[in-house]
């Protein structure tokens, strides 16, 4: 197997190390190459061959911004993940980060340096593996699939608070090193977290998920005109929702509500990204707003986005009830509220993202005689979200990215007065 190759461009020596460190300590992946700066970055791109650029933003010389503006005037196509403090300061930066190519970023959580890298190592993994696989694959490269490096995250951090807890249990598809033969000593009596051999991750044993065939799910009731659109997306969403609510028909004649999960702080500036590039009006959503035609509403982070039923006019509703499949917002809760208030007046939508958030209570809205679509395998970053989707009978039809739009469009436009 080929590893993903990751070139790292921080202008801290420090975290240039930590993050390699990270990146080296996970099977299928290595980093090529680091860089100080843009320009360095630049420079080494044609011999290192990087299938993912790690990149700060705030760096000397050239910085992250018009490394990305390079980039995309040398026609670099290698993605290219925001790593940087300042996201959690300027969430304009960062979007503007993405106008300019940049596929994902993550945020770094205030503390110690070393604390903050790990506390994002399993989202900083997971990201290399989604893109960079993806990238690699495209060029002809054999790497590991992403559930194999998402099954080794879940390992280490089992194996992390088995330390914490002076335990080595073995976890699924793990072996164990060899119990010693020697005979009690001393050592012994040391605590339990010495004495114990934690288990090992191994490559050798691991097995890919089989496909499984669809379920069937029965509507209560057949589908009626569609009166609202819910999109639910995760890892791969904001250039994903970039490209598709581009080609939205700018008459199209229904209000549209989106699950993005994002952090908080940066759904505002992420609506407003959209907003310049959408026919249709874009905006965070806020508690009380009437749910107007022709307008699409992103969840904030950290809320729950659900519809209250109202004479005249449905009103969204913003909870910070607990997380559901470790997300606030959750495609679930949006899905679960459309499902109540809308039955069979809906169309529902699932995209790319990891895990298995909103695929349930699709499965609902399909059960109430909704109408559901999924992206395809083929055009989805992670196909986590939709995967779920499709294995529970909650898709009735999956779709490419490219052919999204134009299948909501045609949709809601063939079925608006039922």
């Amino acid at each position: 197997m080929d590893d993903i190759q990751v070139l790292v461009c921080d202008d801290s020596a420090l975290m240039r190390n930590l993050i390699s460190r990270v990146v080296d300590s996970t099977q299928g992946m290595k980093v090529c190459a680091t860089a100080m700066n843009g320009r360095f970055c630049l420079q080494k791109i044609p011999t290192t061959k990087p299938d993912i650029i790690i990149l700060d933003i705030e760096m000397p010389e050239m910085n992250g911004v018009e490394f990305l503006r390079e980039r995309k005037m040398q026609g670099i196509d290698i993605p290219v993940l925001i790593l940087s403090s300042v996201a959690t300061k300027g969430a304009a930066v960062t979007m503007q980060c993405l106008e300019l190519g940049a596929i994902d970023f993550i945020t770094k959580p205030s503390g110690s340096v070393s604390n903050n890298i790990m506390s994002v190592s399993a989202a900083l993994i997971e990201r290399i593996a989604s893109y960079g696989s993806r990238y690699a694959r495209r060029k002809g490269k054999n790497v590991y699939p992403t559930d194999f490096f998402i099954q080794q995250t879940k390992y280490k951090e089992a194996e992390l608070s088995a330390k914490k807890a002076g335990l080595a249990k073995p976890q699924p598809n793990i072996e164990t090193k060899p119990a010693s033969t020697a005979k009690p000593s001393a050592a012994a009596k040391a605590p339990l977290e010495q004495k114990t051999e934690l288990p090992i991750f191994s490559a050798s044993i691991w097995k890919p998920a089989k496909p499984k065939e669809p379920a069937v799910i029965k509507p209560e009731r057949n589908p009626g005109p569609i009166e609202i659109v819910a999109i639910g997306i995760s890892t791969g969403g904001p250039n994903a929702l970039r490209e598709m609510l581009a080609k939205i028909d700018p008459k199209f004649p229904r209000p549209i509500l989106i699950v993005q999960h994002m952090p908080a702080g940066f759904t505002k500036e992420f609506a407003n990204s959209l907003n310049r590039i959408c026919p249709l009006e874009v905006k965070e959503a806020e508690d009380g707003d009437l749910i107007h035609p022709g307008m699409v509403y992103v969840a904030p982070g950290d809320f729950h986005i659900v519809v209250e039923k109202s004479t005249l006019c449905n009103v969204i509703r913003l909870s910070k009830a607990d997380c559901r499949n470790g997300h606030r917002p959750s495609a679930d809760v949006m899905f679960e509220s459309v499902a109540k208030i809308y039955q069979n007046r809906a169309l529902g939508v699932i995209m790319t993202g990891m895990g298995r958030d909103g695929a349930e209570q699709l499965a609902e809205m399909r059960r109430q005689g909704a109408w559901t679509l999924g992206q395809d395998e083929a055009s989805s970053v992670v196909y986590g979200m939709p995967k779920a989707g499709w294995e529970n009978g909650a898709v009735q039809k999956q779709v490419s990215l490219d052919n999204m739009a134009d299948e909501i469009n045609r949709l809601v436009r063939e079925h608006a007065n039922g």
